[in-house]
């Protein structure tokens, strides 16, 4: 259990700087005339909506009690596994 409380606490923490990072990330002005600067830009963006998605999977499955269980064949998934991506929703043999 204890586990799964810093888990959570890790998951909000990278949720507030994923968050502040999209905020900054969109408050650059887009049109900065160059495309390469352009396309970083939208590589960037698209990176961190993703991991603010991960996260928020994540704690929706905290809160609704299926975190830690494979959404492929709903055995558990290693703890060691959730602690170097806390977002997994695969065991690594489903992952393959």
């Amino acid at each position: 259990m204890t586990v799964e409380i810093d888990i959570r606490a890790s998951l909000s923490e990278q949720f507030a700087v994923q968050s502040a990072r999209l905020k900054e990330l969109t408050e650059i002005n887009a049109d900065t005339g160059d495309p390469a600067q352009a396309h970083d830009r939208d590589a960037m963006l698209a990176a961190t909506r993703q991991s603010l998605e991960q996260i928020t999977g994540a704690l929706g499955r905290i809160a609704d009690g299926t975190y830690g269980r494979c959404e492929r064949c709903e055995k558990p998934i290693p703890p060691e596994r959730l602690e170097i991506l806390p977002h997994a929703k695969l065991c690594v043999p489903c992952q393959r």
